[in-house]
Order: C-alpha cells, then structure tokens, then sequence
C-alpha cells in the first residue's frame, strides 16, 4: 500500500519538494524523469525527517536533480556521484578551505552545479582524472582531498562489488540497476577527481 501511495503521489507531484520540478517540467524529457523519480522520493523522507538533512546547500537530492536537467544524463548522473562522495565528515573543512559561502537561514554549505569557482593551477586535472580511472579515490588524494579520495573508493568499490555479487544472480532488472550505479559512480570518481584538482 505505501508503495502504491508513494507512485501515486510522485505522479501527481505538486512541486512540494524540490525535485518536483523536474518531474513536472515540460522540459524534462520522459528519461529524465525516470531518473529523477528515485531523487523525489527520497525528497518525500529526507525533508521530513531532520536527522537526514544534507549539509549542503542545495540538498545533494536536488543537486542531483539540477545537475541531470541542466546537463543532461551523461554529466549530472557522474556530478550527482561526485557531490554524494563529497558529503562527508571533511566536507566542512574543505568548505572552509576554499572560502566557500553559507545558507544564510540554516547555516548549510553553498554548492550550485554550476561552479563559481576560480580554476587552481597546483595540480593538472586530466593526470587526476586518470589516478582515479586506474585507482579509484587516488585522483582526489592526488589533489590533497584524501578523505574525499577514501570515500571515493569505498564507493566505487560497494557498488562495484554490488555488480560482481548482481552478475551471480539470474535477474536480469537487478544485474543492470547494479553496473548502472557502479557505472555511475566510477564515472562520478573520475569527474570528482577532475573536478577537485581543477578547483581545489
């Protein structure tokens, strides 16, 4: 029945969360909402529950949500990964380290998709980006982000690990959901890699 309640009240959405937007958007093509569909209800517990709230700003859900419809599939899924890896114990730290902004209202961490961050020459992006293709997390560490580097390779090694167990079994939807999110993660590891030795 509460799953039932649950379809029933993401297909009517009435943009009451945030990635409700997406969902009832025009613009969005029906791909997008698919992919946006697990973000909205996930929306429907994490904004009701205060223990679940993202230190971040926007919430990584609707960074997620933002980052699909503004790029597309190919970039935002792997933005998303990134900005999941990054929502971590350090992740106020390296805030403050870049001098990055808060919420006025509630004190969270200012991240947008579309970064207003000024490029860092310390270390090449492409050499990280390849560090992390071979190892994950060690493009991150490469760019003196170790403990997004650590998060990164638990990632990528859960949901990789997820896939192998997946490919034992017969089921077909289960194989493809689990090389879609080890997929995507690892794709999410290599951009964050880029991404962190470019900015940071």
């Amino acid at each position: 029945m509460r799953i039932l309640f649950l379809i029933t009240s993401l297909l009517f959405a009435q943009s009451k969360y945030p990635a409700d937007t997406v969902l009832t958007s025009k613009e969005s093509c029906i791909i997008e909402k698919i992919v946006v569909l697990p973000i909205a209800g996930w929306q429907r517990i994490s904004h009701n529950a205060s223990i679940l709230n993202c230190q971040f700003y926007p919430s990584c859900s609707q960074y997620g949500a933002i980052a699909i419809k503004e790029n597309g599939l190919l970039k935002g899924l792997p933005m998303t990964a990134d900005r999941i890896v990054r929502c971590n114990p350090s992740a106020f730290f390296n805030h403050v380290h870049i001098r990055g902004g808060f919420h006025e209202p509630d004190g969270r961490l200012i991240d947008h998709p579309a970064s207003h961050l000024e490029p860092s020459a310390k270390r090449s992006p492409v050499l990280a980006g390849i560090f992390s293709a071979v190892i994950p997390g060690a493009g991150r560490a490469y760019a003196g982000r170790w403990f997004d580097g650590f998060m990164g390779f638990v990632m990528v090694y859960l949901t990789s690990s997820s896939a192998i167990d997946a490919s034992k079994r017969d089921s077909y939807f289960g194989k493809s959901f689990a090389y879609s999110m080890a997929t995507i993660f690892y794709t999410g590891e290599i951009y964050g890699a880029y991404r962190s030795a470019k900015y940071y």
